[in-house]
């Protein structure tokens, strides 16, 4: 994907999994994991689980569908 894929609330997938972006700066993205049995860690922010940050270098290995994920990853 690239920086301009990007959008507060909108999923991507990654090797580990599908993500939600919760922040877009202006050389990073902030997303929570969609890894959560209980719902209500997802409503925020602030969120109950921990944030994490993707740079530049990170979004090569980001896509907008499942699809594309399993495809480029095998």
């Amino acid at each position: 994907m690239k920086q301009e894929d990007f959008k507060i609330g909108k999923n991507f997938f990654t090797a580990s999994g599908k993500w939600r972006c919760t922040d877009v700066g202006t050389r990073v993205i902030i997303a929570i994991k969609l890894d959560q049995e209980d719902e209500r860690n997802y409503n925020g922010p602030p969120y109950s689980i921990a944030e994490s940050i993707f740079d530049e270098y990170d979004f090569e290995g980001c896509f907008q569908t499942e699809e594309e994920s399993i495809k480029e990853l095998g």
